[in-house]
């Protein structure tokens, strides 16, 4: 009787500590699988101007995304062992039931103990198995315990480096700003100060006049009907152009990218010469002429940009000879570059 009662009590000692075993198991993967999707949600936030950066957490996603697919592996044996574990603990009780059967039929005859003695170290020799079983589940889930730490750490550490960049990325987007407003009110102010020039210089004649922030010429004052060659009377209005330019040219700061940009239009009516094929040869030769003309004058190249609009950008969309005067033009602009 003492036997079966120590049997009995060994065999219900087993069974929470398998369940405890089964339970951790389970929390550890769902933590698992939470702390991954947690990983995926912030790695794919993380917000970097740095193409190293952005590699680095790519780096850090396949490693962990390879830590799950081992983690998943390693779940997969864990419940093969605990499955077996649960058919050899079963297979236990039920010799359990069938020795304590014979060991309460013992007492009819003596020659059964050697049998049921044979049955009592068989079932130790189980119950050491189970444990040695149960000793390797513990160390395998200190394991995925310990791989677990290592992710958070990287989480805590990518969740840093985030909130560093962001506040980085924010203080140069202020600087940048600051930086490009203050540029456009200098342009803005030289600008100014260059079409005043203009106005005084060239005084208030019919054919040249502001439009927005673009001076104005009719082509008529540098140019021959369907010519680009520059008029001796324009080549004049171009070096008053070309004074004004040149002491804007010393005015503005060198790291100031401004450019003087040259546009030539014409009317919508087509032109076809040798020369000419079109009005979009027509206009940027126009153009060009008056930057070379400039370019001959002293002012650098690198502040001239030519540009040819053909008869796509008019002022005036009336049919008539006025509004075709008034869309033959040269417009000069003051910009970025």
């Amino acid at each position: 009787m003492a036997l079966a009662r120590r049997s009995r009590e060994r065999g219900i000692d087993y069974w929470p500590g398998f369940v405890d075993a089964l339970s951790t198991l389970i929390l550890g993967i769902v933590f698992l699988l939470s702390v991954f999707v947690i990983v995926q949600f912030f790695l794919s936030q993380e917000v970097t101007g740095k193409d190293t950066a952005l590699q680095r957490l790519n780096a850090q996603l396949a490693q962990l995304t390879e830590m799950l697919s081992l983690e998943k592996v390693s779940k997969s044996n864990l419940e093969d062992s605990l499955a077996s574990l649960r058919a050899n603990l079963a297979a236990s009780e039920a010799d359990r039931d069938r020795i304590k059967g014979l060991y309460e039929s013992a007492q009819s005859g003596a020659g059964k103990s050697s049998e049921l003695n044979a049955q009592l170290d068989a079932q130790k020799s189980a119950a050491s198995r189970a444990m040695a079983q149960v000793e390797l589940l513990n160390q395998q889930i200190a394991a995925l315990r310990r791989q677990l730490g290592a992710i958070e750490s990287a989480l805590e550490a990518s969740e840093s480096k985030d909130r560093e960049s962001q506040a980085k990325l924010a203080d140069l987007g202020q600087r940048l700003n600051l930086a490009l407003a203050q540029r456009v009110q200098e342009l803005s102010r030289f600008r100014s100060e260059f079409f005043g020039r203009l106005r005084t210089i060239l005084g208030n004649r019919p054919d040249i006049r502001v439009v927005g922030d673009r001076f104005v010429f009719q082509s008529e004052v540098f140019f021959d009907a369907g010519s680009a060659a520059v008029r001796p009377e324009g080549k004049a209005e171009l070096d008053k152009l070309a004074g004004a330019l040149a002491e804007l040219e010393k005015q503005i700061p060198s790291d100031l990218p401004w450019v003087l940009r040259i546009d030539g239009h014409t009317d919508v009516r087509p032109i076809a010469s040798a020369q000419f094929p079109s009005n979009w040869e027509l206009s940027a030769a126009r153009a060009i002429s008056v930057v070379q003309y400039l370019i001959s004058k002293g002012i650098s190249p690198q502040r001239l940009v030519a540009a040819g609009f053909g008869e796509f950008q008019p002022l005036d969309t009336a049919q008539s000879e006025d509004a075709y005067r008034r869309n033959r033009r040269i417009e000069l602009k003051l910009t970025e570059r």
